[in-house]
């Protein structure tokens, strides 16, 4: 009976409507930085013993420099503020002197304590659950450990509208002379099914995309095998020739084609001192054009890498030379800027290291390794499933893949000794996946990011790499064995309406013995043994840096965007899936559960979308002109309200950028960045240090959210302030 009422009381999305919150500044109130009520908030129902009573409960996001807060398992992490109204007496119900707020599950199992409630506005504890409820009962006193009171208020978690809804009795439907067409006669193999989800709405695997199916040419006999990555260190001045082209790779047991930089996937790893210059001499081998954009790195804009913006397409054969400074130390990575959706997947990508030009911006640890992540797309036949031949599959949720690589092994082993204190330079490849990092069994602490450390350490239990991103943490090792690094994530079976776990290994770390004596010589050597490592260091010339940029957060934004999404022909069958799975939707999609749709949409179905309100121009057409040494605030709004809402990691090319608030709520951490994770319904406020000329790009790193419309361009002149 206690789950039918509960049940009853479930929010919709119109029960909450948006709340003017202050922020923690002491700001006016900012609805439009408030996170989407009916994702983020729930509302507390009285029972018959407390009629007048009534209250939400806002969830908001603790602390973290990280585009999501999760546990090392997943699961999304709640900060529970309630907002109460209407309670009457505890005394007026019975011998019960106060009101007591519990968290729990449908199954009512377990029962968390949150604490002692009154009516009025209060911070109520945490939540680290999948599905909750919370609720509120009278208690003789607030010293109880188990609630034995009657129940006053109770409501339910977003996440529990989520529930079974049976797309398996969706009648199959006519397409209705849809341009898809029989999967036989067209070549396309189906998409492997997610292992841990049974089913697919019927009438879609009569369909495939509105286009033709393409793989690479070369056969793998014909092309060398791919090479270990090497570590290049260049000196201002060097010069280094970069040739991409097809290389053969054995993944299980075949050899499969992929792409290259020098016969490597990932291609050299390149270490450079701040403000040295370097010349790249790109030769393009492939069968499509090309071009290589360095992400992240404020460099000349000539030299940015976008064909069609800063350069013409390098056709097949072709060459360009690439003139390239690198002003700040930090974590960066290369990779085509053109059908990444194709020459990414398949590879074409490699980090670069910049250390500072005397002084080592991280300090010293006893070793170092630079780790790019990514996910590979495998048909049945083991051989990478085929792209569009003209325009990108997978134009809805981006292309998941189903076969996990560490700096392109799917079984990387690493070595370390006891007690060394491991610097873990990490890199997200994938088209669309967005990772959640851990090494069970080891600390991990967060010090840096895309373009520098952080203003202070923190002690984390995972990391959270949306596409594009880079995170640096440390670990120290205690105990001999062997160590996991894995991406643990909360897949949701939509059909089934449950949340489910999904752990795979990235890589393995042996640990041998401790040494005896002595220490590698690299990046300082024993210099962060011990004590060192359990202190967490505050960077004072960071925050001697940012700290003075944190009035910005007091003042409205200059610039706004709208990310949202517009549909145009799509299936019958998949807009109906969809239409059900709106009532709630995940605000980071960890893993691809649902192959036939993510696969089907191209961007003749589908368009992703930056919208300017002030203007109500879209993606290219909107014209952003500003002076060089120019700050600009620009608020992000992720869309809760469209056909199939998603995370969005927006990277901004050739200029850095503060994320000064979420959802208005001040970052208490920062660090300069390129590409910041933006979770379904939620709101960040960049402060851009326009600093670099020349016209750019700001788009969705997903590689096809970037393929099916979603980037603009922008200017920063040459005149100063």
């Amino acid at each position: 009976m206690l789950m039918i009422v509960v049940a009853a009381c479930a929010p919709r999305a119109t029960d909450s409507p948006p709340r003017r919150v202050p922020s923690a500044e002491g700001r006016g109130p900012d609805v439009t930085a408030s996170p989407a009520p009916d994702l983020y908030s729930l509302e507390l129902v009285p029972t018959a013993r407390a009629e007048r009573a009534w209250g939400t409960v806002r969830m908001e996001r603790p602390q973290t420099p990280m585009g999501a807060a999760v546990t090392a398992e997943g699961t999304h992490v709640h900060e529970l503020v309630a907002e109460i109204t209407g309670l009457p007496e505890p005394a007026s119900l019975g011998a019960y002197g106060t009101y007591v707020a519990w968290l729990t599950t449908p199954i009512l199992e377990p029962v968390v304590k949150l604490g002692e409630v009154t009516n009025g506005r209060a911070r109520i504890g945490r939540a680290a659950f999948d599905k909750f409820l919370v609720l509120v009962s009278a208690e003789p006193h607030a010293g109880v450990a188990e609630r034995t009171g009657p129940l006053v208020l109770r409501g339910m978690s977003p996440s529990t509208r989520m529930e079974p809804h049976l797309s398996t009795r969706l009648p199959p439907q006519d397409d209705g002379g849809h341009a898809h067409h029989d999967g036989a006669a067209s070549g396309w193999p189906m998409p492997p099914m997610h292992p841990g989800v049974a089913y697919m709405v019927p009438g879609l695997e009569r369909l495939v995309p509105s286009d033709a199916p393409w793989r690479p040419s070369a056969d793998a006999a014909s092309v060398p095998a791919e090479r270990p990555r090497e570590v290049l260190d260049l000196a201002d001045g060097d010069t280094l020739t970069l040739v991409a082209a097809p290389v053969r790779r054995r993944i299980g047991n075949r050899d499969v084609v992929v792409y290259g930089f020098n016969g490597q996937s990932p291609g050299p790893f390149l270490r450079v001192r701040e403000r040295a210059t370097v010349t790249v001499l790109f030769e393009n081998r492939l069968e499509l054009p090309s071009a290589v954009h360095w992400h992240g790195v404020r460099l000349d804009n000539r030299f940015d890498g976008v064909p069609g913006m800063t350069q013409d397409p390098v056709p097949p054969g072709g060459r360009f030379t690439y003139e390239l400074r690198f002003p700040d130390p930090g974590i960066y990575w290369y990779h085509p800027h053109l059908r990444e959706d194709i020459q990414q997947e398949l590879g074409l990508y490699g980090n670069i290291l910049v250390r500072g030009g005397t002084t080592d911006a991280w300090g010293a640890a006893d070793r170092e390794e630079a780790i790019i992540l990514d996910d590979l797309l495998l048909a049945d036949d083991g051989a990478p499933f085929p792209f569009g031949r003209t325009r990108t599959t997978h134009a809805l949720m981006g292309r998941f893949g189903n076969v996990f690589l560490a700096n392109g092994s799917p079984d990387l082993r690493l070595d370390a000794r006891v007690g060394e204190v491991v610097r873990l330079y990490l890199t997200n490849a994938s088209s669309t996946r967005v990772l959640n990092v851990s090494i069970p069994g080891a600390r991990l602490k967060l010090v840096g990011g895309d373009i520098g450390p952080l203003e202070r350490e923190e002690w984390v239990e995972s990391v959270v790499l949306a596409p594009a991103e880079r995170w640096v943490v440390e670990t120290r090792l205690d105990s001999a064995g062997s160590y996991a690094m894995v991406n643990a994530v909360r897949a949701i079976d939509h059909t089934a309406g449950r949340f489910f776990g999904e752990v795979d290994t990235l890589l393995r770390v042996d640990v041998g013995p401790r040494r005896s004596a002595g220490c590698p010589p690299e990046a300082g050597g024993c210099a962060r043994r011990g004590a060192e490592f359990d202190s967490l260091d505050v960077r004072s010339s960071v925050t001697a840096e940012v700290g003075p940029l944190r009035g910005w957060m007091d003042r409205a934004p200059d610039k706004e965007l709208l990310l949202t999404l517009r549909t145009k022909t799509l299936p019958f069958g998949l807009v109906q899936a969809l239409r059900l799975d709106t009532g709630f939707v995940n605000p980071v999609e960890w893993s691809g559960t649902m192959p036939m749709m993510d696969w089907l949409p191209t961007p003749a179905e589908v368009e992703w979308v930056l919208r300017e309100p002030a203007t109500g121009r879209e993606n290219m057409a909107i014209d952003w002109r500003f002076a060089r040494g120019e700050l600009v605030k620009v608020r992000l709004r992720n869309d809760r309200h469209t056909l199939h809402p998603m995370s969005h990691p927006i990277h901004l090319h050739g200029q850095r950028f503060l994320v000064l608030a979420r959802n208005g709520v001040a970052q208490q951490n920062l660090g300069w960045k390129d590409t910041v994770l933006l979770p379904v319904g939620e709101t960040a406020d960049l402060l851009v240090e326009m600093s670099n000329p020349g016209r750019w790009m700001m788009h969705c790193h997903i590689a096809e959210h970037l393929e099916a419309g979603m980037h603009l361009g922008f200017v920063v002149g040459h005149g100063s302030m």
